[in-house]
């Protein structure tokens, strides 16, 4: 991870707060049943838009697929009058499944995910043993990007951030004076994300928060999920750097490396696999492409024993 590429996210939001670009319009949909803000953000001037971590529904008890999250997002895209560039996701979700295909035919824009996604393929596709057909090399995607690979949004300045730890693809991507943090950051009362799946590391997750915690204070986070801490009664998904260095309960600033790691793998070692990882990670890993029909014309989703 590159620190010229810190720099260049800092001088972007800077250059925002200063008046010197369009911050985003940012609208946030979230999805009770699985905990997790999707987002359309958009240039004001040029109605470009971008779609991050949108969600398709399952009922895992039928095994039943509907797309009433992402038709609320075509909903206002249709009715702002906007024209999607991007369909962007943080990382594989391993909580629920990604709408991104059906919002992609739908409303355009190219699907991208960080290029690390490739392990991830890797990985779980031998857990799942998808076979010869599932290439592993994230041509599912339409782009894959880098740490500090830049891309636009209308006319506002756009920039991926590799931010490994909870998994090994995990990006945030500044938006002019915002940045969509994926699942590593949680609201400030409730921590951190978990890095016990495979090929995550609490090591990495720690430093990659750092990372992300060097930019300006006052730069606007917007999270993937929120749980409500104890005592807290509303869901929120937004805030700031700088609250997240003075009052994060898990990694806030005079908080060590190794103590965090200890205290991440302690806590991890009692969790329990979110209950809809088995079906997320098998389309997921797939760019959100559902498995093709077999013979009798339905789709079937596979339970590894014993494997997670």
């Amino acid at each position: 991870m590159s620190d010229h590429h810190l720099a260049q996210a800092s001088a972007l939001i800077c250059g925002v707060r200063a008046g010197r670009g369009t911050a985003p319009i940012v609208e946030s949909f979230f999805d009770e049943a699985t905990n997790t803000a999707s987002y359309v953000i958009h240039d004001p001037a040029t109605r470009s838009a971008v779609i991050i971590d949108s969600v398709l529904d399952f009922d895992v008890a039928s095994g039943r697929i509907s797309r009433k999250s992402a038709d609320k997002i075509i909903s206002y895209v249709k009715t702002e009058g906007l024209t999607v560039g991007w369909v962007l996701e943080t990382h594989a979700h391993a909580d629920h499944l990604s709408a991104a295909p059906y919002l992609k035919a739908e409303l355009g824009g190219q699907l991208a995910i960080g290029r690390e996604i490739i392990h991830v393929q890797n990985v779980f596709g031998k857990i799942f043993n998808a076979g010869t057909e599932f290439a592993r090399d994230g041509s599912e995607f339409d782009r894959l990007f880098d740490d500090g690979d830049h891309f636009m949004v209308g006319d506002m300045q756009a920039m991926a951030l590799h931010v490994p730890g909870h998994t090994p693809a995990d990006l945030a991507y500044v938006i002019g004076d915002a940045v969509f943090t994926g699942d590593t950051l949680f609201m400030p009362d409730y921590g951190t994300a978990r890095a016990d799946f495979p090929g995550g590391d609490s090591r990495q997750l720690f430093r990659s928060i750092r990372r992300l915690l060097s930019l300006p204070p006052e730069t606007r986070l917007f999270l993937c999920h929120d749980y409500k801490a104890v005592g807290r009664e509303q869901f929120v998904w937004e805030t700031t750097v700088g609250a997240q260095r003075s009052s994060n309960v898990q990694v806030h600033e005079g908080v060590l490396e190794d103590d965090f790691v200890a205290m991440r793998n302690a806590r991890d070692a009692t969790l329990s696999m979110p209950k809809l990882i088995i079906p997320s990670i098998q389309v997921n890993m797939r760019g959100g492409h559902l498995p093709d029909p077999e013979s009798n014309g339905a789709r079937f989703l596979k339970i590894p024993l014993d494997a997670l």
